[in-house]
């Protein structure tokens, strides 16, 4: 599988995992003591793709313990609580605006990404022979 396949194969599985979480936070707007989701990925991608901005744990055998994603297909979104972070007396961390934005912007990653792959299959045919 093409690299850039397998990025966007991941990250709209982290979108996705992002767009669930946005919306259940959004569905416990009124839920007393409810400690928003929160969804990332982009840092794994991020060090697999460029380096890491720390030095790895050094690995000998392919059976240690790794600090890093080894493949692209090795990174995971990860959904964390976000405890602590009060908006309300009533003790629910969730921000009607913060999740909007964050809504929207995730529609517009996807939306990106989704052109992305058309335009990259677009050109698979055409060098294929199938015209445009």
């Amino acid at each position: 599988m093409d690299k850039a396949w397998a990025v966007a194969k991941v990250s709209i599985g982290g979108l996705s995992k992002r767009l669930e979480a946005t919306a259940q936070n959004l569905a416990n707007i009124n839920t007393p003591a409810y400690a928003r989701r929160e969804v990332t990925f982009e840092d794994q991608l991020k060090c697999l793709l460029h380096g890491p901005d720390r030095l790895p744990l050094v690995t000998t055998d392919p059976s240690h313990i790794s600090t890093l994603p080894r493949s692209v297909e090795a990174v995971k979104p990860v959904e964390e609580r976000a405890v602590g972070e009060l908006v309300r007396w009533d003790g629910n961390g969730v921000d009607i605006d913060i999740e909007m934005a964050k809504l929207a912007e995730t529609r517009m990653s996807y939306q990106a990404l989704f052109r992305l792959l058309a335009r990259k299959a677009a050109s698979y045919r055409t060098v294929m022979g199938g015209g445009s």
